[in-house]
């Protein structure tokens, strides 16, 4: 079933000397890739290793697969594959050394599917990990998450680094990867148009909190750039908007309510579909930390 979530963080706070995550819920459906976009230090990557259990929350709640960490760590982590944006593997073991670890600690490892990615990215197995590229370990930690059969895909920035044809190439197997119906991604980026061509759902944080979790359609009826003369604006004209860019010759700004922004600026007004850089950025200029 297709309507399952594998990920629920419910009310979920976790708070840092100068940060925190703030009565944060979120719901990642079954079968489905879910992008994961956000500014730098907003708490991506904290809600990430909530996700895998290697932060706990203050409060709330955290399941994946239906499942608390609490009572079932080794079977969740039996089910999720995670590909990280840094190196953690040994540098000094070469990339057979690192299989022959990682292959005890899975059930379901699956040696002729390691070899097969092994064979299509190119990778050698005799080489110490610290003389593999970006690429290569990106492609070393893909093959080891997809060998064991996971049914979750935990991706932290997986493309950043990468040059563009590999980038490419990944998000194409990705999309093989879900052709089944059974697998599910969760993929954290800030290359969005990574997910233009891959993502079902986005998952937007900001500053801590959870903005939305949408598909490209719901996006794109809810939200728009707005541009138009400068005599539109006033006080409150200016409330409808999450944030204005104000120019010598007029004003940009977006909406999260198309249609009533249409309604009271008619066809004095231009509407475009904004890109998910464009809905970072005035989130961000909303807050009072742009300029």
């Amino acid at each position: 079933m297709q309507d399952e979530n594998v990920i629920e963080l419910q009310h979920v706070c976790k708070s840092f000397e100068g940060f925190s995550l703030r009565d944060f819920s979120l719901k990642v459906k079954k079968g489905y890739v879910t992008g994961f976009i956000g500014g730098n230090g907003v708490g991506k990557s904290t809600t990430i290793k909530l996700i895998m259990n290697l932060l706990q929350p203050d409060s709330g709640s955290v399941s994946v697969f239906g499942l608390n960490y609490k009572d079932h760590e080794k079977d969740i982590k039996q089910r999720i594959g995670f590909v990280f944006d840094e190196n953690v593997f040994y540098e000094h073991l070469t990339l057979a050394e690192i299989k022959a670890i990682v292959r005890n600690a899975y059930i379901n490892w699956d040696e002729q599917i390691f070899s097969q990615y092994i064979s299509m990215f190119n990778l050698p197995l005799n080489k110490k990990m610290q003389t593999f590229s970006k690429g290569m370990m990106i492609k070393a930690s893909l093959s080891i998450a997809l060998s064991h059969h996971a049914e979750l895909i935990i991706m932290d920035e997986p493309t950043s680094g990468l040059d563009p044809i590999f980038r490419r190439e990944l998000l194409d197997l990705l999309h093989q990867l879900l052709q089944d119906g059974d697998k599910t991604i969760f993929f954290s980026t800030h290359i969005t148009s990574d997910l233009a061509s891959i993502a079902d759902y986005i998952t937007f944080i900001h500053d801590g909190a959870h903005i939305f979790t949408k598909d490209f359609q719901e996006i794109e009826q809810e939200y728009a750039i707005v541009k138009g003369g400068l005599e539109l604006l006033d006080q409150e004209t200016e409330q409808e908007f999450i944030a204005v860019r104000k120019m010598p010759y007029g004003f940009e700004a977006l909406t999260s309510n198309k249609q009533r922004t249409k309604s009271i600026f008619g066809e004095m007004a231009l509407y475009e579909k904004p890109t998910l850089e464009d809905i970072m950025y005035f989130t961000k200029k909303g807050e009072g930390s742009l300029v």
